[in-house]
């Protein structure tokens, strides 16, 4: 068996591959962007993209990446197994060949919002059991619309896939097998292992269309003599199962075990960790994947992030007022900072509006409160997950743009009260070589993330601040219970 494992991810804006070894040392990258403009003239809330062209750019990744490993005087045949990561709530259809039948219609695509409270209702037990509801964003109410409006091209469907099922496909030649996680928003029972009675029976989507699901980690089939040919690996390279990308950004930091958390800041906040038990929230905030060892992945996602930041000041700014940010905090300003209207989490609200109370004295300390604000929402919402049942241990894992400024990092660890771990190498790719890694080299996801999170930074809280900080978040409590945003 090779020492060394590949992980591919298909965003929203292109692909990325990872080559990195079993301590997570990366030995070659490659990344390639898509045609952002290759559906022109959707309507408003449409958002569509071509299968091929996520093919084509893995491809062009893949053999980038095996000649950096050839530079480096390495061999493909040094790979023990790949894996990989793409969006959630994408979907594609393809043919008997795998061939691609047309678009795919994004996580972004806001068209299915009749089909979405359609499934919402046929699906009510699974909602109650699972705790969470569709909506538009969600797989099952775009496969619904597909069979609504245009007929012919599902009916021409023999596979429903997420991304992640399609480039799996690709690789192999083997069609219809997903995982736990990219099934989640097309309405798989995560508790029963089963597809739900209610997609066919009521929804009148054919199950047996949707496919075979197995853990993340599970080998799914091996690289086909083509694709060797093509990109230079092995032919007979084992592929696994992946996760959704937010799943794998939330492995590549280590929070993989019971009590562990991420938090991914960038242009908005996400939260996920792992829980011994299924999470139910019956506000909607949350909902929870399936850990490939039986635990349970609770996540939530805010809309408030780094957007405040490219809102109310010029890129140009940003070192300046960044290095002045600690010398300003804890600022007597409370910021809830929500740049249009709505809130997901840590509380829904569709009409929810960002406030500020106070004047800041300098445009560096207003900056500082910014950056304040977005650590009240993230303790808010790690208070939120607590009430929920979650357990939280001493230390975040930190993730995403964020992480570049280290002021943010310490103003988020002085609020929380914890200490903020972030890992030299994060992202979807790097999450797929772990879980490459936990079917191959390691003995699970755990084991592996362990080994090949490599930490860059380590920001402890500072004590001497804890009342400050504890007195200005009550504050923004209060400013939130006074809107009525939480209870």
């Amino acid at each position: 068996m090779g020492e060394y494992v590949l992980g591919i991810d298909v965003g929203t804006q292109g692909a990325r591959v990872l080559v990195c070894d079993p301590r997570g040392a990366v030995a070659a990258r490659a990344d390639h962007p898509f045609d952002l403009e290759a559906v022109p003239g959707l309507p408003a809330g449409w958002a569509e993209q071509n299968p091929a062209d996520w093919w084509q750019a893995t491809t062009l990744c893949l053999r980038r990446a095996v000649q950096g490993l050839r530079d480096r005087g390495l061999s493909p045949e040094a790979i023990a197994g790949i894996s990989l990561t793409s969006t959630s709530g994408t979907v594609c259809l393809a043919d008997e060949q795998g061939r691609a039948l047309g678009t795919a219609l994004m996580y972004s695509d806001r068209r299915a919002g009749a089909e979405a409270e359609e499934a919402n209702t046929a699906g009510s037990a699974l909602i109650a059991k699972l705790g969470y509801r569709f909506s538009a964003s969600f797989s099952l109410p775009k496969l619904l619309w597909l069979a609504r409006h245009d007929p012919a091209r599902f009916a021409a469907a023999r596979y429903l896939l997420s991304p992640a099922d399609y480039i799996v496909g690709c690789l192999t030649g083997e069609w219809g097998v997903s995982d736990y996680t990219n099934v989640l928003k097309t309405g798989y029972d995560l508790v029963a292992g089963a597809w739900p009675a209610f997609i066919e029976d009521a929804l009148g989507l054919p199950r047996q269309r949707l496919p075979r699901v197995v853990a993340p980690g599970t080998p799914v089939g091996a690289l086909s003599d083509a694709v060797a040919a093509a990109t230079g690996l092995a032919a007979g390279t084992p592929v696994l199962a992946g996760m959704t990308d937010g799943c794998a950004s939330q492995v590549s930091t280590g929070a993989v075990a019971p009590g562990q958390w991420n938090s991914t800041l960038g242009t908005t906040l996400v939260l996920k960790g792992v829980s011994r038990e299924l999470l139910r929230d019956p506000l909607g905030r949350i909902y929870c994947h399936r850990h490939p060892d039986g635990h349970w992945l609770p996540g939530g996602a805010s809309n408030t992030g780094g957007e405040c930041l490219a809102r109310h000041f010029a890129a140009e700014e940003f070192a300046q007022l960044d290095a002045l940010a600690l010398q300003h905090s804890p600022t007597d300003v409370i910021i809830y900072p929500l740049e249009k209207p709505g809130e997901r989490f840590p509380f829904v609200n569709p009409a929810a509006q960002g406030f500020r109370l106070g004047e800041p004295s300098s445009k560096a300390e207003l900056f500082a409160a910014y950056l304040e604000g977005v650590g009240y929402v993230e303790r808010l919402a790690y208070d939120t997950l607590e009430s929920l049942g979650a357990e939280l241990g001493p230390e975040v894992h930190v993730a995403g743009g964020a992480t570049k400024s280290a002021p943010w990092v310490q103003i988020r660890a002085d609020i929380l009260g914890k200490t903020l771990l972030a890992p030299q190498d994060s992202g979807g790719a790097m999450g797929a070589a772990v879980i490459a890694a936990g079917g191959t080299l390691y003995r699970g996801i755990v084991p592996a993330a362990r080994a090949m999170v490599r930490l860059a930074a380590e920001v402890r809280p500072r004590p001497e601040l804890a009342a400050a900080y504890d007195d200005r978040y009550q504050r923004f409590r209060a400013a939130c219970r006074a809107r009525g945003y939480i209870a």
